[in-house]
């Protein structure tokens, strides 16, 4: 009964945020940052690892303000959350420039093979998965949350444009391979730590080693599908989101799984390079090292 009461909370507290918009959800996720910014957490704490790790030739003050930036653009992500799992697209849509009007897209749907979409945690991945289903029949990979309630709004908001969300296990891959062979495309958040080493390879990320899958290499190279990266920048004073599409480095299909992760992360970094504030750098992505032993995050500030 307890847990049932919780989650009934919690549904009508994400139903409330959705119907703040742009600008208020701006000035929540900057409110909210600072705090984040000024009191002791985890999220502060694995985020200043990870931004020490990835960014050495920065400056202390640098590394400090970066790090402050992204609390406040993480915030915001989450704030933002419910408008698109809980209201109309059209909403935010409305409001989502891409300066390159698919044109990337369109040609590599083009070859016929279907197309994988890789999206970094990086700005409002959210709106990226709606609006790319407004394009062409896309199937998605995702891992379900822990609650019930939480996985069926997620599944009905994803959902509103006609996307398809598949799980992260045996019949979500099956379900991959089947969508691109149909010249559909798929989309898969790159950047996920697996959680075996089965499948996956340490490979560098910002020159860090970094446990990274294998499973968008082996669709490309199994089914002749290029890869392509993109992620929606969250523009300033909630004025809404601008498309950004950046090409995959050679090599993400090779038959060496080493070169074929090194240029996964590659890509991952390229697109981090052109909107570093809006990345989610609280995530452990260095949480398992190739010595089995190495903790980067046992001893953070």
């Amino acid at each position: 009964m307890g847990n049932i009461l919780k989650e009934s909370m919690f549904l009508l507290f994400i139903k409330a945020l959705s119907y703040c918009d742009g600008r208020i959800i701006w000035w929540l996720g900057r409110l909210v940052g600072c705090l984040l910014n000024w009191l002791p957490n985890q999220e502060k704490k694995c985020a200043r690892v990870n931004i020490e790790l990835c960014f050495p030739e920065l400056s202390n003050q640098e590394r400090e303000q970066l790090l402050h930036q992204s609390l406040v653009a993480n915030v915001t992500t989450m704030i933002e959350l419910p408008s698109f799992w809980c209201r109309k697209p059209d909403y935010a849509l409305a409001r989502l420039d891409d300066p390159d009007e698919q044109k990337s897209l369109k040609l590599l749907m083009a070859q016929g093979n279907g197309v994988i979409i890789a999206g970094p945690h990086l700005g409002s991945w959210e709106i990226v998965g709606l609006y790319l289903a407004q394009i062409a029949p896309i199937t998605i990979l995702y891992r379900p949350p822990r609650y019930h309630a939480m996985a069926d709004l997620i599944v009905q908001g994803r959902g509103q444009t006609g996307a398809k969300l598949a799980p992260t296990d045996a019949s979500g891959v099956k379900a991959l391979y089947k969508a691109l062979r149909q010249g559909e495309m798929v989309a898969i958040l790159p950047d996920q730590q697996p959680k075996t080493l089965s499948g996956a390879r340490f490979a560098p990320f910002f020159g860090e080693p970094a446990l990274t899958m294998e499973l968008i290499s082996r669709l490309s190279a199994k089914t002749g599908a290029p890869v392509i990266f993109c992620f929606a920048e969250r523009l300033s004073h909630g004025k809404g989101h601008r498309i950004h599409w950046v090409q995959a480095p050679d090599g993400i299909d090779n038959a060496d799984s080493m070169l074929a992760a090194s240029a996964l992360n590659q890509g991952v970094e390229a697109c981090i390079r052109l909107c570093p504030t809006q990345y989610q750098w609280s995530y452990k992505r260095f949480r398992k090292h190739p010595d089995g032993k190495t903790n980067r995050y046992a001893a953070q500030k």
